[in-house]
């Protein structure tokens, strides 16, 4: 008979780069970890609720107030190191959001909701840095 093996399954959240006028929208966390720090817009998932890119369109809402459609998103990568986020294994999936509408608010847990220049941005909770830097290089390769 086989052994069972009973496994850990980590956590799932979605994070969102919503671009205006060449900069973009980052929330400051009311919550912790990281209070007080930057951040992208994000959450996580509500499991056996509801899948990725909706949770990413409840997230935006909830702490941004801007609307977005599932079919403007897009993937931009998925980050999965297991030290991510101190609060354990975390597995964020990045999305552009592409198309939004809605007056921007913060709400939620984002303290504050701010918008910031790509090229001087402040100092960014979990791993969000490092998305934003392969969203420029994404951008370089859209701007044709």
């Amino acid at each position: 008979m086989p052994t069972k093996i009973d496994f850990k399954n980590p956590a799932a959240t979605s994070s969102m780069i919503v671009e205006k006028d060449n900069q973009i929208y980052l929330v400051k966390r009311k919550h912790p970890p990281y209070v007080g720090m930057w951040a992208l817009p994000g959450g996580f998932l509500e499991c056996d609720k509801e899948c990725l890119e909706v949770a990413a369109k409840r997230e935006l809402k909830e702490e941004t107030h801007l609307i977005a459609r599932i079919e403007d998103l897009e993937l931009l990568c998925v980050n999965s190191s297991p030290t991510r986020d101190p609060r354990g294994h975390v597995i964020d999936h990045l999305y552009i959001v592409k198309k939004y509408s809605g007056i921007p608010k913060a709400g939620d847990d984002a303290g504050e909701l701010r918008l910031f220049p790509l090229d001087n941005l402040p100092q960014i909770a979990f791993d969000h840095g490092e998305v934003l830097e392969k969203y420029k290089i994404w951008r370089l390769k859209n701007a044709r």
